[in-house]
């Protein structure tokens, strides 16, 4: 530990020199301790000298410094793969032994090493699962958990215990780069195809619509399998019992068989529908599991018909286009405004972009959406003209002249409530690029709720950059600016999709072409198709008779599986809803009934969800030790096979990277920042005090 000053070492003569000047000048022809002792006099005056010093010496800043060190053991990640291809190729004894062999090297490392063991499959998490119960694997996810979270750490070497076969995420080999030390791949499984016929993948329509016919594609992969003949048979499933829909015959040629068969089925019911696809075994089969895969589809008995009707082509269009189509509830058309002939009566909801316009005054249009009552969303951009527009509906005045623009942000307004805003809407919305926007003076009018303002050059203003109403009973939509495909594209720029941009475009859309629901009880969930792997998450609101939101009384559900056995719950309050999590539920086809009694009246309502089994485990069963010798190979490492763990240890102890790392820290602390000494200080002082008034000073 080491003493510095602010000020030079020399100052230190001058706090002896100041603190003996003020005791001698106290002291020295004192003569209030004529008749004591000699040594009283000394004494209060070395007391005084010693206070004064310290009180001076804090004045030159002394700082003690002091040197840490710590040093790290490397550390030894272990990482499981817990998915059920391992567990299916590990005996019970076999899994016994190679278990017992881990936790031996756990024992043999652990006093110079910090090993750390994780388990990966749908997700990564702490600790060695030997359940092997995963139903998926992802090995490119466990290799980028690791870099990030041992990035900066002493990591020495990875053991990577997996069979090398993945069905979610990117390939591995990409990730091997970023972990920055060896990875020993232990290569488990079996890499001898075995004798195995495979319905390998099914393509299908996630939503149809009544009436519609809706195409399967079913890939068929056989191993081993020359010479035999197989049965693809297409099943409806409706509780216990199963409709024979379709059957195909098919012949397996070739050893190394792949075939693509195409069915057509009708969506005759609506609600969702559970189709089972089956391929009949062959004589010496391995896994007869895989031969099954069931989907299920959806049926919608409405489609909204959407038109964008512009005044000129704009990029606006493909991406207002392309996002609305990832919603398979839409039918989207794109037109002109003075190529269209055809009549808006036939749709649900028209986006008006850049009109009315100085050429086109909308006037037969309109009248002829206002006949039918339908919602309408004006985006007005520099080809617009803002008179007219201000004339055809009253949420928002512009007063503009179209020659000059401005570059505008969104704000999200804090008192919206037309719909949810995400809290990630509200934080990101604001970095995205500027919407371009006529120069000018905006304000609302009406019932207008404004969802946007405008922020100019990081200022934040309180002109409208987009509102929302239904005037007349009319929803309607009004943008003052052009440009949303910048959105899209800055979306995809950040995170390689367009969720955001089309999440926030579809609530927009939503509240506006949305049918009134004037159900007083409503339940909902956020899809009707669940994987098995994933929890039901109902949501429920409760609405007076004047169509406030309320959650008083308690919603109790009663949630009834295939074979009529009835699970009930009770929501949770939250906010001014309902919220219920139905936890992970068996595979299989679920009806629900939500009650609730409000002011004596009895609520219900009724509706239908289904889980899907996740069988991707079961579609490839020969592990791929080539990828693990790759990632070995190129990360420093080597490829181990179960016999090789006994030298597991040996191999760490010989690395260069998985070597002790001494780090040194230098700790400052000021002086004055010691209490003990303002202690002392008192207590000098104190004492000094303490002794004059004794001997009659004071």
């Amino acid at each position: 530990m080491q003493m510095t000053l602010g000020y030079p070492v020399w100052y230190v003569g001058l706090c002896v020199l100041a603190s003996l000047f003020l005791a001698g000048f106290l002291y020295y022809r004192e003569s209030h301790f004529q008749g004591q002792a000699p040594w009283l006099k000394w004494t209060l005056g070395f007391i005084r000298f010693l206070a004064v010093f310290i009180l001076t010496f804090f004045l030159l800043g002394p700082v003690l410094r002091s040197r840490l060190t710590e040093i790290r053991k490397p550390i030894v990640l272990i990482a499981q793969d817990a998915s059920e291809s391992v567990g299916a190729s590990l005996s019970r004894d076999r899994r016994k032994e190679y278990l017992a062999q881990l936790d031996r090297i756990e024992k043999e490392l652990g006093d110079d090493f910090e090993v750390r063991t994780y388990s990966f499959g749908e997700s990564v998490r702490e600790g060695l699962d030997t359940g092997f119960q995963d139903k998926v694997s992802n090995l490119s996810e466990m290799l980028r958990f690791g870099a990030d979270l041992f990035g900066g750490e002493n990591l020495g070497a990875v053991l990577l215990a997996t069979d090398g076969i993945y069905n979610e995420g990117s390939n591995p080999i990409y990730s091997r780069t970023k972990l920055g030390a060896p990875v020993f791949a232990l290569a488990l499984g079996d890499t001898v195809p075995k004798k195995d016929l495979v319905l390998k993948r099914v393509f299908h329509n996630k939503i149809a619509y009544l009436g519609d016919q809706f195409t399967v594609q079913a890939d068929i992969a056989a191993v081993n399998c020359a010479g035999a003949a197989t049965t693809l048979s297409v099943y409806k499933v409706q509780g216990e019992s199963a409709q024979l829909l379709q059957k195909l015959p098919v012949q397996i040629d070739r050893k190394d068989f792949f075939d693509t068969r195409e069915l057509v089925l009708d969506a005759d019911k609506s609600g969702v529908q559970r189709y089972r696809l089956t391929l009949s075994s062959v004589a010496g089969e391995a896994v007869a599991g895989n031969n099954v895969q069931e989907i299920f589809v959806d049926v919608l008995d409405a489609r909204q018909k959407i038109l964008i009707l512009a005044h000129a082509p704009h990029p606006d269009l493909s991406a207002l286009r392309q996002s609305l189509l990832n919603n398979k509830n839409y039918q989207v058309e794109t037109a002109f405004i003075n190529d269209f002939k055809g009549a808006l009566a036939g749709y649900d909801f028209v986006i008006f972009h850049q009109l009315p316009s100085r050429t086109n005054n909308l006037n037969s249009q309109l009248a002829e959406l206002n006949r039918n009552r339908t919602p309408r969303w004006f985006i007005a951009g520099l080809q617009a003209d803002f008179n007219r527009l201000n004339e055809v509906q009253n949420l928002l005045v512009i007063q503009a002249d179209a020659r000059s623009v401005n570059e505008v942000q969104a704000r999200v307004a804090g008192n919206f409530n037309l719909f949810l805003i995400d809290e990630q809407i509200r934080n990101e919305l604001g970095n995205y690029p500027p919407l371009s926007a006529p120069f000018g003076e905006f304000r609302s009018a009406g019932q207008a709720q404004t969802f946007l303002f405008q922020r100019i050059r990081k200022i934040d203003t309180e002109y409208p950059l987009l509102s929302f109403g239904d005037p007349g009973g009319v929803r309607t939509g009004v943008l003052a600016a052009e440009g949303l495909w910048r959105w899209r594209l800055f979306n995809y720029l950040q995170n390689e999709n367009h969720v955001f941009f089309d999440n926030l475009l579809s609530k927009m859309v939503q509240y506006l072409s949305v049918k009134e629901d004037k159900r007083k009880f409503r339940v909902s969930l956020a899809k009707n198709i669940f994987d098995e792997n994933e929890p039901v998450v109902f949501d429920a609101e409760l609405y007076n008779n004047t169509f406030e939101l309320i959650n008083e009384p308690d919603v109790r559900l009663t949630l009834v599986n295939q074979k009529g056995k009835e699970f009930n719950f009770t929501f949770n309050k939250s906010g001014r809803a309902y919220s219920l999590n139905a936890g992970i539920l068996p595979v299989g086809e679920y009806r629900f009934r939500a009650s609730v009694n409000n002011g004596g009246e009895t609520l219900t309502f009724e509706g239908q969800c289904s889980v899907r089994p996740i069988q991707l485990e079961l579609f490839e069963t020969t592990a791929d030790h080539g990828i693990l010798a790759t990632i070995s190979r190129e990360s420093g490492g080597r490829l181990l096979y179960q016999k090789d763990l006994a030298g597991f240890s040996e191999m760490v102890r010989g690395l260069n990277s998985a070597k002790p790392v001494i780090y040194q820290t230098v700790r400052t602390r000021p002086l004055i920042n010691l209490r003990w000494l303002f202690g002392i200080l008192i207590g000098l002082l104190s004492l000094e005090w303490f002794l004059r008034r004794y001997f009659g000073s004071y």
